[in-house]
């Protein structure tokens, strides 16, 4: 039976670090230039977005450069956005494993989140870093603010993750079903316009969307300007954690249905 959450004889970062090697070898050591795809793929989605829509307005919605602008969205967006589809197959990857008794649901799970979130704070950190230098510009970073952002991100992407974890493994068309109702969430998450411009009831309904505020934290550490009045770390940290909570117990509760399909 594949292992339950709970006390256990062997280490558990232990295990964690192997999982994660090995997914490091799987995911990226077999692709030529490996983590460097990482990082271009969001530099290549920012400079569509700058070509696009420099070419339709005179100036982005905030501030004067436009890959400073639609980075600040894009980035935070795809950093839940890659997590949460990652552990979303946590357990389907590593099910070969699971059967060992040092090898957990949560082994598998947390191995995926922490190895996914240092990639994406790392692009994150080097793409912001390289518009910065390459433009020459002077933002009045609020480094608390932005660190928030992120961290809403992460947790909101560890919380849908789980929960889509267990879905997946016990309705593998979930997986299908998910991936077509994500998305809109590009056009409706405030990547490349403000909230505020939104007409009412529109922004009302909008709101409920926990990225729109991700992407509005951002903003608000990346330019000392924007108010953000909106934002509600609270709605997306109790949608994360909430989501998580249920998603581990659920997934302890049917690993007998999990494992016999």
């Amino acid at each position: 039976m594949l292992q339950r959450f709970g006390p256990r004889k062997f280490g558990g970062m232990r295990v964690i670090f192997a999982l994660m090697l090995r997914e490091m070898a799987t995911t990226y050591g077999k692709s030529p230039g490996g983590y460097v795809w990482a990082v271009l793929e969001p530099v290549a989605g920012i400079a569509l977005l700058t070509f696009v829509f420099a070419m339709a307005l005179p100036e982005p919605p905030l501030g004067t450069n436009f890959p400073f602008f639609y980075a600040g969205g894009y980035l935070v967006f795809m950093a839940y956005l890659n997590i949460s589809n990652k552990m979303m197959v946590a357990v389907r990857f590593s099910k070969p494993l699971l059967f060992y008794p040092a090898v957990r649901y949560s082994d598998a799970l947390f191995a995926r989140f922490v190895l996914n979130a240092m990639t994406e704070l790392l692009v994150i950190l080097v793409v912001m870093i390289g518009i910065v230098v390459i433009w020459d510009l002077r933002p009045g970073f609020d480094v608390p603010a932005m660190m928030n952002a992120v961290s809403m991100a992460l947790v909101l992407a560890i919380g849908i993750g789980t929960l889509n974890c267990l879905l997946v493994s016990l309705f593998p068309v979930w997986e299908r079903v998910w991936a077509i109702a994500n998305r809109p969430l590009f056009i409706i998450s405030t990547l490349f316009f403000l909230f505020e411009i939104v007409p009412h009831p529109f922004g009302d309904i909008l709101w409920f969307n926990p990225l729109v505020h991700v992407v509005g934290q951002m903003r608000i550490g990346m330019y000392p300007s924007y108010a953000g009045e909106y934002v509600s770390p609270a709605y997306v940290y109790g949608i994360g954690l909430t989501c998580f909570a249920l998603g581990l117990l659920l997934l302890n509760r049917y690993d007998r249905d999990i494992v016999n399909s």
